[in-house]
């Protein structure tokens, strides 16, 4: 992409999101060609950022419940 065709994309970007133009270059916003299939050069190889605490759980050999006040009553 020429410099000019560049420039265009940066402030309709920073236009369109009310950033300024320099924060816009600073991210690096590019065209893409929707008809080619493999256009994301870095594809996201990075597990998700979700912790599943039912699996979690299910994982530890020791459950050990939490008391209820039934039980707190009896002890006392």
């Amino acid at each position: 992409m020429s410099r000019r065709h560049q420039h265009d994309l940066d402030c309709a970007v920073a236009t369109a999101t009310g950033e300024e133009l320099r924060v816009i270059r600073r991210r690096g916003f590019s065209l893409i060609d929707l008809q080619d299939d493999n256009f994301d050069p870095e594809v996201d190889q990075r597990l998700p950022l979700v912790f599943d605490w039912d699996e979690h759980e299910l994982s530890h050999e020791c459950h050990r419940p939490f008391p209820t006040m039934t039980l707190l009553a009896e002890v006392a």
